[in-house]
């Protein structure tokens, strides 16, 4: 693909075929993605890639967790739950839009449970990313790490596959750092479902609206 192209054709992708991705594919996507830049090049990224039974097990014990212990649902490190506008209505208008494709009605808490859910089987795909940091870097090493995953998604979109940036894995911590034996000194940014979309789910339609330049933008000093 031309650059633009793949920048268009990527989306996060909800729905996945269950077919494996190999191993030296995955390896390929995960090292090409470390020419993202970072600050003084730090380079602080880290990924926890999992598949077959690992996954599997990491996907059973969060979601058992989840439905028996809530207490440690918020994420380890500072994050706020307020939103104002114009974001709280950027979020609702995906979320009714994705909500609709999937048939689950407003105000059925059971279903929208089972739903969110859905992320920690990193939505059926083969592969799993878990994305960690040592805890004793500044905010700006979250932006290396945010670069780092943009990078990686577009990556995969360039070898055919598909992917869904998760910030849910950063509730529900403590069973992935027991599971993939996460030090303490990292935090548990965020995860990453990587595959092949199922292009017969309606909720790969979905493609997210991007805000018009001049509503973020600002030049200064162009004649």
């Amino acid at each position: 693909m031309q650059f633009d192209e793949l920048l268009h054709a990527r989306k996060s992708v909800r729905a996945f075929k269950p077919d494996p991705v190999p191993l030296s594919l995955v390896s390929e996507i995960v090292e090409l993605a470390s020419r993202s830049p970072s600050g003084t090049n730090i380079q602080p990224w880290k990924v926890h890639v999992v598949a077959g039974k690992l996954r599997a097990q990491l996907e059973a014990e969060v979601l058992a967790h989840r439905d028996t212990d809530l207490h440690d649902k918020a994420a380890e490190f500072p994050r706020t739950s307020k939103r104002k506008e114009p974001y709280t209505s950027r979020m609702r208008t995906l979320g009714k839009e994705m909500y609709g494709l999937l048939g689950i009605p407003k105000g059925d808490p059971a279903a929208n449970w089972a739903q969110w859910g859905r992320n920690y089987k990193f939505f059926d795909a083969p592969v799993g990313l878990i994305f960690t940091i040592d805890k004793d870097l500044d905010a700006m090493s979250f932006l290396d790490i945010g670069m780092y995953m943009q990078t990686l998604m577009l990556v995969a979109k360039s070898r055919g596959l598909d992917t869904c940036a998760q910030g849910a894995w950063n509730n529900f911590w403590s069973v992935t750092r027991r599971v993939l034996n996460v030090p303490d000194d990292e935090y548990i940014v965020a995860g990453m479902s990587l595959g092949y979309a199922d292009e017969t789910a309606p909720v790969n339609t979905l493609v997210a609206e991007r805000e018009p330049l001049d509503s973020f933008a600002t030049f200064h000093g162009f004649e």
